[in-house]
């Protein structure tokens, strides 16, 4: 049942960001309950761990979305992520993933660390994107979704694999449409 709730949410939740919608952040905020339960009790703990970060990014992303200037707050507001911040941002992938990484190891019994952590960092790195609707945050999810799918079916649980294969096609589509806004502006 945890895995039908999450999967309507989760759509809700796509439409709204390929839309470019600020109601995202509510179904944001909502999403990461349903899921924290479903992934702690499948051993996924860095993925447990993630909702609460989903839920403070929620709040966060909901505020700048929500402040900013009349212009920006518009879905034409989507933009390009820019190339100075590419290398901070994989840096920031790379000492969270090892940060995550070492965590698992030494206090969980995850049985997948690496792909667990690998995911998560992703996902932390890509909601901050979101944040500052960056259309490049697609490619990240992209990478996170065709990785958790394995992940998901590898950990029994083939509905929620099925979401973010979804997710999968729709990272692509939420790509080419950001891409075409962020041109616009």
């Amino acid at each position: 049942m945890l895995q039908i709730v999450g999967v309507v949410l989760g759509l809700l939740y796509l439409r709204l960001e390929y839309r470019a919608d600020i109601r995202l952040w509510i179904v944001g905020l909502a999403m990461p309950v349903v899921h924290g339960v479903l992934y702690y009790r499948a051993g996924l703990y860095a993925d447990c761990s993630m909702q609460v970060y989903y839920v403070l990014a929620g709040i966060y992303g909901w505020i700048v979305w929500r402040n900013a200037p009349k212009k920006q707050t518009s879905a034409a507001a989507v933009a390009h992520t820019p190339g100075k911040w590419v290398p901070a941002l994989v840096v920031a992938y790379a000492a969270l993933h090892g940060a995550i990484y070492g965590v698992l190891v030494r206090f969980t019994d995850s049985a997948v660390p690496f792909w667990d952590s690998f995911t998560t960092a992703l996902c932390i790195v890509a909601y901050w994107m979101l944040s500052r609707k960056w259309a490049e945050q697609w490619l990240v999810w992209l990478a996170v979704d065709l990785t958790t799918v394995g992940l998901y079916l590898y950990k029994g649980l083939p509905i929620t694999a099925g979401l973010y294969l979804l997710y999968s096609v729709l990272a692509v589509a939420g790509y080419l449409r950001w891409r075409r806004m962020a041109a616009k502006e």
